[in-house]
């Protein structure tokens, strides 16, 4: 294996996750020309467009989500995440530009934002976004918290979010017409109870509504749910090769110290990931450990840190 340094680590690749990623996108993309068919007969009722046309828009609206302002003002609020204030931004820039110069990258290239919660936890989206959680910069040790977000600029080098960030833009009207369909349904369960009770016509009519609007709903969510199982395998696979490339930049022990600590926190995204794309932290630490003996018994590579 030849050896690797962190400026070859600094540089973007297509990685083959990131192929993947496209999966389920595609599985997606059924459901949500159904989906957008539907939001296009309303909005034909006051404008005379094509559908073609009408998805092609929507489309390009998607492109705008990987612009580093849009990224900023717009898809980050949208998270949940919002700017650092003056103490957590000085705990992230410092252990940010740490992560920036060891791969030669400007620091003008990527949007921090924070995200209030309780968990130990971190994640890349779009193009330029990195998120971080409150209890994360709180509790992480500079060293940790470097070997953290090491491993989600690794996410963005090897392009993992790209089709992420495209499946949730896809998934925006599946989700919209799958929460109206279950509010519908349960206005005709509602309406049924209410005024029906004396009619068996108008039992038999609003039970049929509120089954046909049930199932409806579940058709949305089926090809959603069948889209994030894909994403879920698939996911495990990027953070994985994420985790190589940590390790590959000389930071493999400060991210594995950072898993350890959250795999001892119960209900951590980064700690247990069963249910989500992340694998178990302990099984990701052991992969990062083989990798970085596997380099020392190649040629010896101090961390940037000891």
């Amino acid at each position: 294996m030849p050896r690797s340094s962190p400026a070859d680590s600094g540089r973007r690749s297509l990685e083959s996750s990131a192929t993947a990623a496209l999966l389920p996108v595609i599985a997606l993309v059924p459901v949500w020309l159904i989906a957008l068919g539907v939001f296009w007969l309303l909005v034909r009722l006051v404008w005379h467009v094509s559908f073609p046309m009408f998805a092609g828009l929507y489309l390009a609206a998607g492109v705008l989500l990987f612009l580093k302002p849009v990224q900023e003002f717009v898809l980050a609020p949208l998270l949940g995440a919002r700017r650092p204030t003056d103490d957590q931004r000085a705990r992230l820039n410092t252990a940010w530009r740490s992560v920036l110069q060891l791969n030669r990258i400007g620091h003008r290239h990527y949007v921090l934002a924070v995200l209030p919660s309780n968990e130990v936890n971190a994640y890349a989206c779009g193009g330029h976004l990195v998120i971080v959680t409150t209890y994360a910069i709180d509790t992480l040790p500079r060293d940790e918290l470097c070997g953290v977000l090491a491993h989600e600029l690794s996410h963005h080098l090897g392009f993992h979010t790209i089709a992420l960030t495209i499946g949730h833009w896809l998934s925006l009207p599946i989700l919209i017409l799958a929460k109206v369909g279950f509010y519908l349904r349960n206005v005709a369960v509602a309406a049924t109870r209410s005024f029906a009770r004396t009619s068996v016509a108008l039992s038999i009519s609003g039970h049929v509504i509120s089954a046909v609007l049930y199932a409806i709903s579940w058709l949305f969510l089926a090809g959603l749910m069948a889209s994030t199982a894909i994403g879920s395998w698939v996911g495990k696979r990027s953070e994985f090769q994420a985790d190589e490339r940590v390790v590959t930049m000389g930071m493999g022990r400060e991210l594995a110290k950072a898993l350890r600590r959250a795999a001892a926190t119960a209900g951590t995204e980064l700690g247990e990931g069963a249910t989500t794309s992340h694998p178990p932290a302990r099984t990701r630490v052991a992969r990062i450990e083989a990798s970085m003996r596997l380099r020392r018994r190649i040629a010896p590579e101090p961390s940037p840190f000891f």
